[in-house]
């Protein structure tokens, strides 16, 4: 019974590349967790410095589980201890590992997710490159024509990397800018966060509650009474 559930298990891959942004990676990483899905996570080596700048948090290989709950837990406004999240069902796989499981193509998988998108990550993935494992698991997830989404972070663009945006976009992938909106009544900076991890679990198709949807009514997201508002 235990090897067929193993066998079972479908992840979604989650990259994260080097670009700012780490608090988008861990959104999206606990809004997969609580809808009930398997995430097998790669996390770039130049994103281990952005989370050790963004967050103070240092992500080892040895002690990664412990790393991941630390980070997980910590607020966009790096307040420690916001969420409690159960990351019993991650698998990590080092950068470097090439022979790692989802660098094949019959490695079951959902898709992947890399957020945030760093230009050399954008440019990696559109060139076929697979310098890493980041990379070759982007480019397998195109081969087998299953679900991508690119959380590009930069701003302003220059044209390479716009023009290998509309190649990720012709090869099927979703490039999506990590563009926050404020039409959801966002008035904490996590608010802004959990709309762009909304955005990329939506273009995922999976469902969650992380930010308020446009009904079509004028001020419908104006916080009202009682609702947070620090």
């Amino acid at each position: 019974m235990e090897q067929a559930e193993k066998q079972q298990r479908r992840p979604w891959i989650v990259g994260v590349s080097g670009a700012s942004g780490t608090p988008y990676a861990a959104a999206v990483l606990r809004g997969l967790l609580a809808a009930g899905e398997s995430v097998d996570l790669v996390v770039s080596r130049a994103s281990r410095l952005t989370l050790l700048d963004e967050t103070g948090i240092s992500f080892r290989d040895a002690h990664w589980r412990e790393d991941l709950e630390t980070w997980l837990a910590r607020g966009a406004d790096g307040k420690p201890g916001t969420f409690t999240v159960d990351v019993g069902d991650v698998r990590y796989w080092a950068a470097g590992d090439l022979a790692a499981g989802p660098s094949s193509g019959s490695y079951p998988a959902k898709g992947m997710l890399v957020v945030p998108a760093s230009t050399a990550a954008v440019a990696g993935v559109a060139l076929g490159l697979s310098k890493d494992l980041l990379q070759r698991v982007a480019s397998v997830t195109l081969k087998e024509r299953r679900p991508l989404v690119v959380a590009v972070r930069e701003t302003p663009l220059n044209g390479q990397t716009l023009k290998h945006m509309v190649t990720l976009d012709e090869a099927g992938a979703v490039v999506l800018p990590a563009s926050p909106a404020f039409y959801a009544g966002a008035t904490h900076i996590q608010d802004l966060v959990d709309f762009v991890a909304g955005r990329v679990l939506d273009a995922a198709g999976v469902p969650h509650r992380l930010y308020r949807r446009w009904e079509g009514e004028l001020g419908g997201a104006t916080p009202r009474s009682g609702e947070r508002s620090d």
